[in-house]
């Protein structure tokens, strides 16, 4: 029993001695109390010695971590001064002192980064006790203004842990209903199962007036109770005064006072020093076994990834090829799984990655590219009605010119070279991605993990030129061949049909076909009647319908697209919206919806709307003629007049339109074709050729870079991280011997009983806070109250309460049976009285 806190010093030492700062809760006893309580009186008292700074204001600014231990010397050793003894006490105080200023400065700074201070002496019993900085209210020198909420946070750091216990110090001439340091107690441990009080200056109370009813556990009472002493005045410090000389004069205190007398076994600071090492050690051996399952979990952890480096030698090259080989292995099967996709633990949920992104790069991002890079309808028009006029020269052309058809078909496919280059650029970027990702675990070998990405990026760079050329390649086929025999495509009187068609309709026919969706803000219908705000639309070949969200649940309105024209619309100079705005209109002035002649509708962007009035002029809805200022020149009137020709040039606009459905035709064909053939030769070219070199070339090009000696060389980081692993490893490993040399059977006093029912918020009602009171109210045998005649003071009044139990003393349990006494059910136990 007497070993439990020599055993926690051991675990301290497992990892102070290894630098080790392991998420542990030792069991300790943390002294709490006001400034110039008289806390560090009470560890000097302990000691035997002056060893702590003293002066006014704020002394401790720093906590004290103070271990005392039997020993047959007396001296002092510090944590940060490995290996030096101080046989000196002065000395041990001037080195607090500087050890304090060193981290806080000189003019009464705080810091919650503790000094640890072991003493050995034949005067103290074990314990291992905190000394934390004293509450203070007014900031001086260079302490912050929030100096008092800085103390509190750090005391609650400490008394908050459940292994620690909470002893409060209190001056006896102060209210205890005002004590800082049982304010404290409470709120981290409201049912006092924690707190042990100590009443200090009980001498320097006024004439007239003592502690009698807080030490007799009455006033404020607590589960552990409350213990007296007596400490140095100031006088005595400065004069030097003994502290066996002033344990004596306390001793004699409690003897002689009156109040004290009948308790004075039960006071004082030798009783103090035991009570706490009998608590201490009770409580050490309540925690071990918490202690226990947490280190064997930790170990547990640290066994896993300290297994490559148990045998681990440095300086062996048989271990570096070893390991070297692994990493390579390690990045094949890494990249493979992340291009092919496997249901690894190590998915990204996040983002798409690796070949998810690759391949949505493939058929969508490839798929945008083509769809942006298709120039406006209007100006697509515009080019074919100038090839014909160009081709037909000086005569009038009766007949459609394929020429036409060619001329611009060709233009179409060379604009196809700068999405598939793209494609191809992004997919080299997302596969340079994965090579860092899957390298991420050489981080071990920083210059392996170097000379890995530099070959493989260098290849897949080779690889990506190579591909360029080839996809190049293949849109040059398509230009140098116009397959008008293709089975997909239209033909010319299919075309001319079909323009024929959309002539005597008013609109291009596409079937239902959707042509977009996307968000747009109906800009005229004010905030009342559901506008500014952004609608899900949907464009199709007839009508255009928009939403309530993307789920297209909720349908808002459907608007026929049949005699609707474009508009642009400018926006005022004293409009607040940045928005750019084009409108929906009827030529016949007719509305368009409900009472409105025309619908607004605006985007983010310029962009935005351009994509927007193609995707209409793909349904069949043009913008309405723009007519030149009168004032213009020379080319916009030339400009006008094109323009106006070829409105009224019925034969040019069904050729027009027969050459567009042409092109349309055979584009479709074309970027059908490119969309397939670029995902196959970039695989086949790129990632599948990067498969197979890391798979087959890779470890000859590493070994063909350099000394593989050099290449293999530890980082700094790894080689600290792999020893502090280590370290831990030890550490758990020697603190679980350490506590399993611990006996089970220990025998311990128990827990004393709450002194109140209303003491704790649920009473006696939760059995598993302490056994019952053995000094509750018990019913007496008839015969044992016959046997006590006169000798025993009258009972109590039943007033439903339980008897205020005597304070817990060091061997424990209840006071001994009278002789005579009948076996069977105790009385209530005496009650302590003034003589």
């Amino acid at each position: 029993m007497d070993n439990l806190i020599p055993i926690v010093n051991k675990l301290q030492d497992a990892f102070t001695s290894l630098g080790v700062h392991m998420q542990l809760d030792l069991p300790q006893i943390a002294v709490v109390g006001g400034q110039s309580a008289g806390k560090s009186s009470v560890l000097e008292n302990f000691v035997g010695k002056d060893f702590l700074p003293r002066g006014s204001g704020i002394v401790t600014r720093r906590p004290l971590i103070l271990q005392l231990i039997n020993g047959i010397t007396e001296y002092g050793e510090f944590l940060h001064c490995k290996g030096k003894k101080f046989s000196s006490f002065d000395e041990i105080r001037k080195e607090i002192e500087d050890e304090t200023d060193r981290v806080t400065g000189s003019n009464k700074g705080i810091s919650n980064i503790p000094i640890n201070l072991r003493v050995y002496s034949p005067y103290v019993l074990n314990l291992t006790l905190i000394d934390l900085p004293g509450l203070t209210k007014v900031a001086i020198g260079d302490q912050p203004v929030d100096i008092e909420q800085q103390i509190k946070q750090m005391i609650f750091q400490f008394i908050r842990k459940e292994t620690c216990l909470i002893l409060a110090v209190t001056p006896a001439n102060t209210d205890l209903a005002n004590s800082d340091a049982l304010k404290l107690a409470k709120e981290v441990d409201p049912q006092g199962v924690r707190t042990i009080g100590v009443i200090t200056k009980l001498d320097l109370m006024d004439e007239g007036t003592d502690a009698r009813d807080i030490l007799e556990n009455k006033l404020l009472p607590l589960r552990r109770g409350y213990i007296g002493v007596v400490n140095r005045s100031q006088k005595d410090i400065e004069g030097r005064k003994d502290i066996h000389q002033a344990l004596a004069a306390e001793r004699k205190f409690f003897l002689s006072h009156p109040s004290y007398r009948h308790m004075a076994d039960r006071l004082g600071t030798p009783y103090l020093q035991r009570v706490l090492n009998q608590q201490l050690t009770n409580h050490i051996r309540d925690t071990l076994p918490g202690l226990r399952d947490k280190l064997q979990k930790q170990m547990l952890t640290l066994e896993k990834e300290v297994e490559e480096f148990k045998h681990f030698q440095p300086g062996d090259a048989s271990i570096k090829t070893k390991a070297m080989l692994q990493m390579i292995q390690q990045l094949q099967s890494d990249f493979e799984r992340t291009i092919e996709g496997s249901g690894s633990a190590l998915v990204n949920t996040n983002e798409l990655s690796g070949g998810a992104k690759i391949n949505r790069i493939f058929h969508e991002r490839l798929r945008f590219e083509i769809v942006k890079m298709a120039c406006d309808e209007k100006e697509l028009r515009r080019e074919i009605s100038f090839a014909i006029r160009n081709i037909h020269g000086i005569r009038v052309g009766l007949f459609t010119p394929d020429m036409a058809f060619e001329a611009i078909v060709k233009r179409q496919i060379a604009l196809l070279k700068e999405p598939v280059i793209k494609c191809v650029d992004l997919v080299v970027q997302e596969l340079s991605v994965v090579v860092r990702m899957c390298t991420d675990k050489m981080n071990r070998y920083p210059r392996l993990r170097e000379e890995t990405e530099r070959i493989i990026t260098t290849h897949v760079r080779q690889r990506e030129q190579r591909c360029k050329e080839q996809i190049l390649l293949l849109i040059d086929f398509e230009l140098a061949y116009m397959n008008t025999n293709h089975e997909d495509f239209i033909g010319f009187a299919n075309a001319q049909n079909k323009s024929e068609n959309a002539n005597k309709t008013g609109t291009r026919q596409l079937g239902n076909q959707v042509i977009r969706k996307g968000h747009m803000v109906i800009q005229n219908l004010g905030i009342m009647k559901g506008g500014s705000r952004p609608y899900w639309f949907v464009l199709t070949s007839e009508s255009i319908s928009w939403y309530k969200d993307e789920d297209e649940k909720e349908k808002k309105f459907m608007l026929p697209l049949d005699g609707l024209k474009l508009r642009d619309i400018e926006q005022g100079f004293m409009s607040m919206s940045r928005r750019v705005t084009f409108a929906l209109f009827s030529p016949d002035g007719r509305n368009v919806y409900k009472d409105y002649k025309q619908l607004e509708l605006s985007c983010e962007t310029v962009e935005d709307v351009e994509s927007w009035k193609a995707s209409f002029l793909r349904a069949g809805v043009y913008p309405e003629k723009q007519e030149t200022q009168e004032n213009g020149d020379e080319e916009g009137q030339e400009q006008k007049s094109a323009n106006e020709e070829s409105s009224t040039d019925p034969q040019l606009e069904r050729q027009v339109e027969t050459i567009r459905n042409l092109v349309d035709s055979y584009m479709k064909i074309v970027t059908k074709t490119t969309r397939d053939m670029v995902p196959k030769a970039i695989m086949m070219l790129i990632i599948n050729n990067a498969k197979d070199f890391i798979n087959g070339e890779l470890l000859a090009h590493l070994y063909a870079s350099g000394d593989q000696a050099q290449m293999m060389e530890e980082s700094a980081e790894s080689a600290t991280r792999r020893e502090e692993m280590l370290r831990m490893y030890r550490a758990c490993k020697d603190a679980l011997q350490i506590i399993g040399d611990v006996s089970v059977a220990t025998v311990s006093s128990p827990l004393p009983p709450p002194v109140k029912n209303d003491w704790l918020p649920s009473g006696l009602e939760n059995p598993g806070l302490s056994p019952p009171s053995p000094g509750g109210p018990r019913k007496p045998a008839p015969t044992a109250q016959g046997s006590l005649g006169g000798r025993n003071p009258p009972l109590p009044p039943a007033t439903g309460r339980p008897a205020p139990a005597i304070p817990s003393r060091p061997g424990g349990g209840a006071p001994p049976l009278p002789g005579g006494r009948p076996g069977g059910a105790l009385p209530p136990p005496l009650l302590p009285s003034r003589r």
